[in-house]
């Protein structure tokens, strides 16, 4: 026990994780979101759609919408949380649902491409409302695409190249599509902030 000045003794104070100074119930719902994204998408890597894509092309980008989301109305650190609550969530179930090996490749990737987006779109908060959200996932969308598909595929006789290719062209076609959703849901959230 500590003494203060005064004679009185008190406790030792819990010193402050970051966990602990985590605000979860803003959180979660954002965490749940990108390790459910996680994961399904690494199911779905699997599942062709055409010769140059999988259905995981179509899931993935969420996670920038979501993650962007969390930026713009929360900021940069908060958005750094959420990335690092999904990879914890979604760790162990892209263990459970997927190969080992897409399982470590996506999470590298996921780890690298939301980084990106996070630096990119915090660098671009107040150039207008749909330049930090469309470049920051562009680099991003761009960055996890190349590094998922060399580090999952490169040297397994696949053709991953040209999935990377077409997995990238999808990604970058839902980020520019979904602009729209982005600034609805955006205003939503908090409008005050949304500039």
């Amino acid at each position: 026990m500590n003494e203060s000045h005064s004679g009185e003794t008190s406790t030792p104070s819990r010193p402050q994780s970051l966990l602990w100074s985590l605000p979860w119930k803003l959180l979660a719902p954002y965490a749940i979101a990108m390790g459910v994204l996680i994961a399904v998408a690494n199911f779905l890597v699997f599942l062709p759609l055409g010769n140059l894509l999988t259905w995981a092309a179509l899931i993935y980008p969420l996670t920038f919408l979501v993650l962007d989301l969390a930026n713009r109305t929360h900021g940069a650190r908060f958005a750094t949380q959420v990335m690092a609550c999904g990879f914890a969530i979604g760790l162990p179930l892209s263990l459970w649902l997927a190969e080992t090996r897409i399982a470590l490749a996506s999470l590298t990737a996921y780890l690298c491409g939301q980084a990106l987006d996070i630096l990119v779109f915090d660098r671009l908060r107040n150039a207008g409302w749909w330049k930090a959200p469309l470049f920051s996932s562009l680099v991003a969308a761009t960055t996890d695409s190349v590094l998922f598909f060399t580090l999952a595929f490169a040297y397994s006789g696949a053709d991953w190249l040209l999935w990377c290719l077409g997995d990238t062209g999808v990604k970058l076609l839902v980020v520019v599509v979904g602009l729209p959703l982005y600034r609805s849901i955006s205003l939503r959230l908090s409008p005050a902030t949304v500039g």
